[in-house]
């Protein structure tokens, strides 16, 4: 299973919300790219990086950041947050993005995402599924659709997509466990390869993501506010 820190940037900073609320950022560090070269060195091979003024704005606003750790790190990188246009699309994979994920446009415009996941493959474009109450919000989160978060994926599994990242919002920062139960449905009723994220507290979260057959896991709060170390995921990726 793959171990996958998130860095969230507001203002070309690292930061972190809870359950997706802007008003409660808290900032980590002014420069992302140390946070970005402190996983590198724990053995960590992989970064999920959100743009979220892109996501409150609708279009990629901080690809400077996602360029410089793309250079100066050899992490792959997944990049998301405010690609609505292919020349979003364009800026982010020629920032140095690995991956990119789409959210938002994914529910506004499946035929455009379509044909994204037919252009560059479906190794390239994850989805992300972020949902409250198993219902799809987009937009940063700001907005919510009627659109039930298995139902999404299945849609997609059918144009051939492969990962998906889910969240549960109401998990998202509050250091209070994840949401098994739904990742088991996903995992149960799709055969896509899930990501889980929002909520991991502890390392034993994170075994619990391998246990229940994620393909990987994303990280965010938990590290920044040293519920779990480096040293506990460079054992964990070793051991794996």
């Amino acid at each position: 299973m793959k171990i996958i820190p998130a860095i969230d940037i507001i203002d070309g900073k690292c930061v972190r919300l809870s359950k997706g609320d802007y008003n409660t950022k808290k900032i980590y560090n002014e420069n992302p790219l140390e946070v970005a070269k402190e996983f590198e060195d724990s053995g960590i091979q992989f970064l999920h990086l959100v743009d979220l003024d892109g996501a409150k704005s609708k279009h990629i606003v901080n690809q400077k950041v996602l360029e410089t750790i793309a250079k100066e790190t050899s992490l792959h990188i997944d990049f998301g947050g405010g690609l609505k246009t292919e020349d979003d699309i364009e800026i982010a994979f020629n920032s140095g993005a690995s991956k990119i994920t789409i959210g938002s446009i994914a529910v506004q415009n499946p035929e455009f995402c379509f044909q994204l996941i037919e252009k560059y493959g479906s190794e390239k474009i994850i989805l992300g599924a972020d949902c409250e109450n198993q219902k799809i919000k987009t937009s940063g989160w700001l907005e919510e659709s009627d659109k039930n978060v298995i139902d999404f994926i299945l849609d997609y599994q059918k144009k051939n997509i492969q990962n998906v990242i889910c969240t549960d919002i109401s998990k998202d920062g509050m250091l209070e466990g994840t949401s098994t139960k739904l990742y088991q449905e996903i995992l149960d009723k799709t055969t896509i390869q899930l990501v889980a994220s929002g909520g991991i507290s502890c390392i034993e979260d994170v075994y619990l993501m391998k246990e229940i057959g994620c393909a990987g896991t994303i990280i965010g709060k938990a590290i920044y506010e040293g519920k779990i170390s480096l040293n506990q995921l460079q054992n964990f990726i070793q051991n794996a």
